[in-house]
């Protein structure tokens, strides 16, 4: 849950980094540890490229991390949900400057932390962009559908408001007004209703497994429901 220990605007760091953690487990053909990467590594280090806990872009996640050249994983710096630019909670009161201490670090009995110059990370060697805009909505579905399955989830944006309190089922919100993206999820797989032939995509949330469908929630396909084709990013590790 993103809003976890206090409230952070952080989704597109969320959406973005969970569908490379997944797509490092596909290309590994399902071997190998189970990894998060550090989304508070991105808080800390990426304010100019990517965003903050008050918003920010999932593209530029990917942007920055190929620009680095590696993210730690989420043991090297876990997840506080704090900005330097947040004041909520306790988020005033830590450091979360972009410094080697912000990248890795451990911490002994007596409080005394310090920096790791060599641990595990991930990478990015090339990212993408798809959107109905250059697409269409038809074109574009199928573009995502085609990288999902070679590759994996994809990050993208959606208009989150008129699903704060969904509980369930296909969204089909296609009103124009609707489309404009305000939040980042990822788009993991598609499906079809066997009654009524109609595709929709699985999509993950950051709010929690309390909410939607075990944190999930499905959303018709081809249609740019509630601007889900507009904004879809993709990276290889």
């Amino acid at each position: 849950n993103q809003h976890i220990p206090q409230y952070c605007g952080s989704c597109w760091a969320h959406g973005a980094l969970s569908a490379l953690a997944d797509r490092i487990k596909i290309a590994r053909q399902g071997l190998g540890d189970e990894i998060n990467l550090s989304i508070q590594y991105v808080l800390n280090c990426a304010a100019h490229t990517a965003g903050s806990c008050h918003g920010g872009s999932h593209t530029g996640v990917y942007e920055f991390v190929h620009r680095q050249g590696f993210i730690p994983y989420e043991t090297c710096m876990p997840y506080i949900a704090c900005s330097t630019d947040s004041t909520d909670g306790f988020c005033g009161h830590v450091d979360t400057s972009c410094t080697a201490l912000n990248t890795c670090r451990t911490c002994d009995a007596s409080g005394t932390c310090r920096a790791i110059t060599a641990f595990p990370n991930a990478t990015v060697a090339e990212y993408g962009t798809y959107s109905y805009f250059t697409g269409g909505f038809g074109a574009v579905a199928e573009q995502i559908k085609a990288e999902i399955y070679a590759r994996g989830p994809v990050a993208t944006g959606v208009n989150a408001e008129p699903i704060v309190n969904y509980a369930g089922g296909v969204v089909n919100n296609t009103k124009i007004w609707n489309m404009m993206v305000n939040h980042v999820v990822s788009i993991v797989g598609w499906d079809m209703d066997e009654e009524t032939g109609q595709q929709h995509w699985i999509v993950r949330n950051s709010w929690g497994q309390y909410w939607g469908e075990m944190g999930f929630f499905r959303i018709v396909m081809g249609k740019n429901a509630l601007g889900i084709e507009s904004e879809v990013a993709w990276a290889t590790p």
